[in-house]
């Protein structure tokens, strides 16, 4: 938790948390997600790899899966908690590099922890735009968010309309009281 606390104040647009997710949150966007049936599934922002312990334990064995990480103390972070998974230490901007990489033009499932929050409206736009260009028809994409960011912040208030812009379809999770901020989940479909 230290190493969290540490990362964030030392660059906060990098970490966007105080805190790794609760498991309950964890648990939450992997339940909501239809791993089972995804062919491709990526993650953005592993962070401690807390998401992407989860996501490995419930795709099938045939799945393509890696995940993408900025913060280099992060991406080894999660490497060391998930040495079977595939991590890479980049911005989540290249994700159509990475597909082309893994011989796959699209995915099924991105799964987001990236800060949206904390992000100007140039950043979530030209993400956005990423995350929709690399999900097949119908994809998924998930994204964690604390609960206060569309309550309080016009960033986050600017986020959740982009989603409807963006998205044919767009839902909120139940909230998780126990994570630190409490948080929530997006669930999009293109």
């Amino acid at each position: 938790m230290f190493s969290v606390i540490s990362q964030f104040l030392s660059n906060p647009l990098r970490t966007g948390a105080v805190a790794p997710p609760s498991r309950e949150i964890a648990r939450l966007i992997v339940d909501t997600a239809d791993l089972q049936s995804a062919k491709t599934v990526v993650e953005l922002g592993s962070g401690t790899g807390v998401f992407t312990e989860r996501i490995f334990e419930r795709i099938s064995d045939g799945t393509v899966f890696f995940a993408i990480e900025i913060n280099p103390f992060f991406a080894e972070k999660t490497k060391k908690r998930c040495p079977n998974a595939q991590i890479y230490n980049d911005s989540a901007a290249n994700v159509g590099k990475y597909l082309k990489m893994h011989d796959v033009s699209g995915c099924d499932c991105i799964i987001s922890g990236l800060p949206w929050t904390f992000f100007d409206k140039k950043v979530q736009e030209d993400l956005l735009d990423t995350v929709v260009d690399a999900l097949n028809p119908g994809g998924e994409f998930l994204a964690s968010a604390y609960l206060h960011g569309p309550l309080f912040f016009p960033s986050g208030r600017r986020f959740k309309k982009m989603l409807h812009e963006k998205f044919s379809e767009v839902r909120m999770t139940r909230i998780i009281w126990n994570n630190l901020p409490p948080g929530i989940v997006y669930h999009c479909r293109k």
